[in-house]
């Protein structure tokens, strides 16, 4: 974040602990003297078991990923959420897998997953109910085929020589950067409108034709649209017109 040219603060939290997320936030409203933005990206499933039926599934590993998934972004919500409608205009976005279209009618890798992802979109549908009254916006927001950096481990790469990824995972040619969705994070913070999109699914690729930002390579990455016309439909790889 400093070298993008903000000012980053790293604190080590258990969002499972109702204590530890607390504390964060008294020291957020002592520190910054408010809140404004809460971006609820949490998640953690490294233990995550994928292509398993909820029957061929580890219980405790599946349970752990709900928890991960939804309990930590109500814990969050409860303790951060007075501080943000303190001063109207608050934005919440939760960053969940996928957009509510796609989520709706695709199946997502196994039951646990499919069912946290699934979970983030209703969260926001609550939330933009409840923060309403207060001028305050909840929007779902998800990024595309994320190169993060578990990601890029996996394939083998850097962010330096992701394209090399794309021999063996051709689709991956459609990844984006995770400052793609960053980016998509501050342009909503910026927009004076930004209620217009309360309860709303929203895509990286979505937003940035909206709001004319790019990722770091200057391209627009489409990851989900993609997604449906070239990767789920069988075709060869090709993101001409979509980035």
């Amino acid at each position: 974040m400093d070298q993008a040219g903000g000012h980053g603060i790293a604190v080590q939290v258990d969002h499972l602990v109702p204590d530890e997320v607390r504390a964060l936030v008294t020291r957020i409203e002592g520190e910054q003297g408010g809140l404004h933005v809460l971006v609820n990206d949490i998640w953690g499933a490294t233990t995550m078991e994928w292509n398993k039926s909820v029957w061929e599934s580890s219980l405790d590993i599946g349970l752990r990923t709900l928890r991960q998934a939804v309990d930590t972004h109500a814990i969050t919500s409860h303790f951060a959420i007075p501080l943000l409608i303190e001063t109207p205009g608050g934005l919440v976005v939760e960053v969940t897998d996928g957009t509510a279209e796609y989520n709706a009618t695709n199946y997502r890798v196994s039951f646990f997953f499919d069912l946290a992802k699934a979970s983030n979109l209703r969260v926001v549908f609550a939330l933009a109910h409840e923060l309403r009254p207060y001028g305050a916006t909840a929007v779902s927001l998800t990024p595309g085929w994320l190169r993060s950096e578990a990601m890029l481990e996996a394939h083998g790469v850097t962010e330096s020589n992701w394209r090399d990824a794309t021999t063996r995972v051709p689709h991956f040619a459609i990844s984006e950067s995770p400052a793609f969705v960053g980016r998509a994070v501050a342009a909503l913070a910026q927009d004076p409108d930004v209620s217009r999109w309360t309860g709303q699914s929203l895509s990286s690729g979505q937003l940035a034709k909206i709001y004319g930002f790019t990722d770091l390579d200057g391209s627009q990455p489409d990851a989900w649209r993609y997604v449906v016309e070239v990767q789920d439909a069988g075709k060869p790889a090709d993101v001409t017109g979509y980035r």
